[in-house]
């Protein structure tokens, strides 16, 4: 499995992967609107990436891209794909170390995952959500067109905190944005 964008390449996750994982997972800034805490550990990076190369980015569950920034052979991040038993949505997720942030590669990186979503799998409609504190994020989700759908109000309970989440919807007929 690898996708191409002009300046990353996604692919599947190797072993090799672990400490850069390990290292931008850990990352409290990362971390923050994320379900794990902070330090995350090589052997729970080591379990994540085992599981990763296992999964079969075909069938119903998570596919984790890496991202991977190939002039500097450096995993710089990863964007998760959650497939729907009926084969025709999914739920999308994404994280970049943040050193390689604000760069445009994180958007870049989501419009080439959605692109192979919409134009070669043939998916109807791929949903996110994010914590509604992380900014960043849903600035991102809007950038490469998705539409906020929905809020919901302290919905999660996370790190001893309940918090907002904002829905977001993308559909193919709206792939690629401004066509």
């Amino acid at each position: 499995m690898l996708l191409t964008t002009e300046r990353l390449v996604l692919r599947r996750f190797r072993l090799e992967d672990v400490p850069a994982l390990a290292a931008y997972r850990s990352d409290p800034g990362v971390a923050r609107y994320q379900s794990w805490r902070s330090p995350y550990s090589l052997d729970k990076a080591r379990y994540a990436v085992q599981t990763m190369v296992a999964a079969d980015p075909g069938q119903p569950g998570w596919f984790q891209y890496a991202v991977e920034l190939p002039d500097e052979a450096a995993l710089i991040g990863d964007v998760g794909v959650n497939l729907a038993d009926n084969l025709m949505q999914a739920e999308i997720g994404y994280t970049l170390d943040p050193r390689w942030q604000g760069h445009g590669y994180a958007s870049e990186a989501v419009r080439g995952v959605l692109g192979h979503l919409f134009t070669v799998r043939g998916l109807r409609r791929v949903s996110a959500e994010c914590d509604a504190r992380n900014t960043a994020s849903a600035r991102l989700l809007e950038r490469v067109g998705f539409t906020r759908e929905g809020l919901r109000r302290q919905h999660t309970w996370i790190k001893n905190e309940w918090t907002d989440d904002l829905l977001y919807g993308l559909l193919s007929d709206e792939w690629p944005p401004g066509r």
